[in-house]
């Protein structure tokens, strides 16, 4: 019996490490610290007076 209680707490215990691990690695994600965000590019023209 106590043998079934220690699996079941095991079981309980990774499957909450692994949800706190997948929400910071996501949180990490959306943050755009490993490529997350969309990079947008702007082009800017400069152009000073003629002389």
């Amino acid at each position: 019996m106590a043998e079934e209680e220690n699996t079941g707490s095991n079981f309980i215990w990774a499957i909450t490490t692994i949800i706190v691990v997948a929400m910071i690695v996501g949180a990490i994600y959306y943050s755009g610290f490993l490529g997350g965000s969309k990079k947008h590019e702007v082009d800017i023209n400069i152009s000073g007076p003629s002389r």
